[in-house]
C-alpha cells in the first residue's frame, strides 16, 4: 500500500507461518549461502588443487553462466510441472553436485560440478518466492519480508560457513551444503503441498521477447555493467586480501550483513525520499569510488572498502530489480527472467576476467576496470533517465521489497 513501510507491515505476522513456508524459507537460506560459500576458501582451493586464481575463479563463472541460461528455462519448467516439483528438482541437483564438488580432484572437475550446482540453484531460487507467497499466512508483505530475510541471512552466512568448515579442508563446505540441502529436500517433501499452476504456460522465448521493451533493455544493460563491478568484489577480492579462511569469512560476513540491511531497510527509505534513479545513480558512483580506493589502498583499507561495498551493492540490488519489474508491461516473472538473463552474464565474466587482467597488468587495474563498469552503468541510467523516470515514479514502495529478494531469485 502506498506510503506504508513494508518492513513494519510484515513484522507482526512474519513468525506465524505454516511449516511449508518455514521449510521453503530455510532451504532458501542455504541456497543463497551457496553463492558466497567459496569466497573464504578460494585461496585454499587454489593451493589444494595447484591452480591459478583465474582457474579457481571459474567456479563462479561456470555457476553464473549456467544460472543465466537457466533463467530462460525455470519459468518454462515450473509453469508445466508445478512449483513443488521444480523446487525438489532444484534441491536434488544441488545435493548431488555440491557433494560431487567436494570429491573433485582437479579444477576442471570442480568447475563442471559447480555448473550443475548452478542449474539446481536457479531452479530452486527462481521458484521459492512464488511458493512462499502462495503458502504464507498474513499476506504477501509478510511472505516477502521472510524471503528477504532468508536472502540476507544466506548471503551473510555463506562466507562464514565456508570459513568454519573450510579451515579444516576446502572440501568440507561442499559436503556441508549438500547435507543441509538434503534436509531441506526432506522438509519440503513432508510439509509443502503442490501450488496452483499459472493459467498461461511460459515459453522459452518470453523473457527474450520482453527485452524488446526499451526501458527493460536499458535497465538490463546498466545492470550488466553493475554486476561486473559487484562480482569483481565477490570473486577477486579474496585473492587480494589473502587472509585465512576465518578472517576472510568474517570480512564477507560483515559485507553480507551490510548488503542485507541496505537492501531491506535503507534502500526503500532512500527511494521514497530521493527517487529510484537518483539512488541507483548515486550508489553506482559511490561504488566506483570505493573500488578505486580498494584497489590502491593498503591492506586495512582494502578490508574496510570490501565491507563498505556491501552497502552500495544492497541498495543497487533493490533498485535495479524494482526498475526491471516496473518499466515494462511484461508479467513480473517474465520481465525478471529477461533482466537476470542479461545481467548474470556479467557475473560469469567478472570472476574470470579480473585475475586475467591482473596477469596482463597489475593488481590495481582489475578494480579500475570494475569502477569504470560501475560508472558506465550510471551513465546508462542517466542517458535513459527520461524514459525511465515516469515508470520509476509510478512504482509502489512494495516493489522495493520485492526487488531485494528477486535479485537472486528470478
Amino acid at each position: 500500500m502506498q506510503g506504508e513501510d513494508p518492513f513494519e507491515q510484515g513484522t507482526a505476522s512474519i513468525l506465524r507461518q505454516p511449516k511449508a513456508v518455514w521449510a521453503t524459507a530455510g532451504a532458501s537460506v542455504v541456497a543463497f549461502m551457496g553463492i558466497g560459500l567459496v569466497d573464504p576458501i578460494l585461496p585454499s582451493i587454489a593451493k589444494g588443487l595447484e591452480a591459478t586464481p583465474s582457474q579457481v575463479s571459474l567456479l563462479f563463472t561456470s555457476y553464473f553462466l549456467i544460472t543465466a541460461v537457466a533463467m530462460l528455462v525455470t519459468g518454462f519448467v515450473s509453469s508445466r510441472i508445478g512449483g513443488r516439483k521444480t523446487l525438489l528438482a532444484g534441491l536434488a541437483l544441488v545435493v548431488v553436485f555440491a557433494a560431487l564438488s567436494g570429491t573433485s580432484s582437479s579444477v576442471a572437475e570442480l568447475v563442471g560440478f559447480r555448473a550443475g550446482w548452478g542449474l539446481g540453484n536457479a531452479l530452486f531460487v527462481s521458484t521459492a518466492l512464488a511458493v512462499i507467497v502462495g503458502a504464507a499466512a498474513g499476506g504477501s508483505s509478510a511472505a516477502i519480508l521472510l524471503y528477504e530475510s532468508a536472502l540476507g541471512l544466506g548471503m551473510a552466512c555463506g562466507p562464514l560457513l565456508g570459513a568454519l568448515l573450510g579451515d579444516a579442508s576446502w572440501r568440507y563446505p561442499f559436503f556441508g551444503t549438500a547435507a543441509l540441502m538434503a534436509i531441506g529436500f526432506v522438509c519440503i517433501t513432508a510439509f509443502l503441498k503442490e501450488q496452483p499452476r499459472p493459467a498461461r504456460k511460459t515459453s522459452l522465448l518470453d523473457p527474450l521477447k520482453a527485452l524488446g521493451h526499451g526501458g527493460l533493455a536499458s535497465v538490463a544493460t546498466s545492470a550488466f555493467f553493475y554486476n561486473y563491478a559487484f562480482f569483481t568484489i565477490l570473486a577477486f577480492t579474496p585473492f587480494v586480501l589473502n587472509m585465512t579462511p576465518y578472517k576472510s569469512g568474517a570480512v564477507f560476513f560483515a559485507w553480507g550483513l551490510l548488503l542485507a540491511v541496505f537492501s531491506v531497510l535503507v534502500a526503500p527509505r532512500l527511494q521514497k525520499r530521493f527517487g529510484s534513479l537518483k539512488v541507483v545513480g548515486g550508489s553506482l558512483v559511490l561504488l566506483a569510488a570505493d573500488l578505486v580506493i580498494l584497489g590502491y589502498g593498503n591492506h586495512t583499507t582494502a578490508v574496510v572498502c570490501t565491507i563498505a561495498s556491501g552497502a552500495f551493492i544492497g541498495m543497487n540490488n533493490t533498485v535495479y530489480t524494482e526498475l526491471a519489474l516496473g518499466v515494462s508491461d511484461a508479467p513480473r516473472p517474465v520481465a525478471s527472467a529477461g533482466y537476470n538473463f542479461v545481467r548474470w552474464f556479467a557475473a560469469a565474466a567478472a570472476p574470470y576476467l579480473a585475475p586475467k587482467i591482473e596477469e596482463w597488468s597489475n593488481i590495481h587495474i582489475p578494480f579500475v576496470v570494475a569502477a569504470a563498469a560501475a560508472v558506465v552503468g550510471a551513465l546508462v541510467i542517466w542517458v535513459r533517465r527520461s524514459a525511465l523516470s515516469h515508470e520509476a515514479a509510478e512504482l509502489e514502495p512494495k516493489h522495493a521489497t520485492e526487488d531485494g529478494v528477486t535479485v537472486f531469485a528470478n
